[in-house]
């Protein structure tokens, strides 16, 4: 008997890799579903801030759809946080799914300041640096409602072949001339990345193993310092490197001027620069991932392997996109 998965948030970076990731598994179905069209097999579109319905049982639903852009009105990341996460909700209380796992997102715990060694106990809440954190947190609230089994999976800094999010903006900012260091007092900024086909592996075990249940942070269980990968990563792709750099409260000054522009005459375009993203790069964010190590086991896909794919997927995006 083949396992029937349905993965939300499928036309996006973590839902569509997981299809692409396991499509040719004999013992597993895996349907994806989003409201943009995607040529993926047994594709379903449909938008999640409408009730779900459809005649096909998963036997596991893996929710990985979400606004999760750093810009958007309080309505809008309610809606397609929050509600589209009860509609899910409730499509798996009707349908009788056994299992329900959540992708959630680690900067729920994110305060402006250094945060190192979280666990799955530190505090949430009350207070969010963004309206995407503060509806992943409620949304996670919504997923312990359900009454059959879930995981509520919070991964950290996704990046790989595919990403749309992480390295995309950065590596833009560099082409343009426009990426600069952001300096503030103490040590280096450090962190925790995780690579994408180590959490699709981290995924698919918390659909198929019953005994994976509760709240799991996932990282790569390397952290590094930001600015030096950064740098880094520059230099592999042939970019020039970062030259320029501004203090944290001038980033942060200028960041509010700039959203304030935008929420005033470009609601609907996202800033060049937000004060979530002069956060994640003055602030270090480290995760003690001995829970999932002990439960998963380790990441399937080392930091410096994850690394070295991307490199070669970036390089081989621009030749193809330089092509008449």
């Amino acid at each position: 008997m083949k396992t029937r998965i349905l993965v939300t948030g499928a036309s996006g970076f973590v839902g569509g890799s997981f299809c692409r990731q396991f499509a040719g598994r004999a013992d597993l179905e895996i349907r994806g579903l989003a409201r943009s069209p995607s040529d993926l097999p047994g594709y379903v579109r449909a938008d999640l801030t409408e009730p779900l319905r459809l005649d096909w049982r998963p036997d596991v639903v893996i929710h990985a759809a979400a606004r999760a852009s750093p810009w958007g009105t309080r309505e809008e990341f309610q809606r397609q946080n929050v509600l589209a996460t009860e509609h899910v909700v409730a499509f798996c209380r009707a349908q009788g799914v056994r299992k329900l796992v959540h992708v959630s997102s680690s900067s729920v715990f994110y305060r402006q300041e250094d945060q190192l060694g979280l666990t799955e106990e530190s505090p949430i809440g009350p207070e969010f640096v963004n309206e995407y954190a503060r509806t992943k947190a409620e949304s996670e609230e919504v997923v312990r409602r359900f009454a059959g089994a879930s995981a509520i999976l919070r991964p950290r800094a996704v990046f790989g072949p595919g990403d749309t999010v992480l390295f995309p903006r950065i590596l833009r900012a560099a082409r343009a001339g426009r990426m600069a260091a952001i300096t503030r007092p103490g040590p280096p900024v450090v962190g925790d990345l995780i690579y994408i086909d180590a959490l699709c592996d981290y995924l698919l075990q918390a659909a198929l193993d019953p005994g994976v249940t509760g709240d799991f942070n996932l990282t790569n269980d390397e952290p590094v310092e930001i600015l030096a990968l950064l740098s880094d990563l520059l230099a592999r792709l042939g970019l020039p490197p970062i030259r320029r750099r501004i203090s944290y409260r001038t980033a942060l000054f200028a960041a509010s001027l700039i959203e304030r522009f935008h929420r005033m005459f470009r609601p609907g375009v996202e800033p060049p620069i937000t004060r979530f993203g002069v956060g994640v790069l003055a602030y270090s964010k480290t995760f003690d991932v001995r829970k999932a190590r002990r439960v998963l086991g380790p990441p399937s896909v080392g930091l410096h392997e994850g690394l070295e794919r991307f490199v070669t997927w970036q390089k081989a995006q621009w030749v193809a996109e330089s092509r008449p």
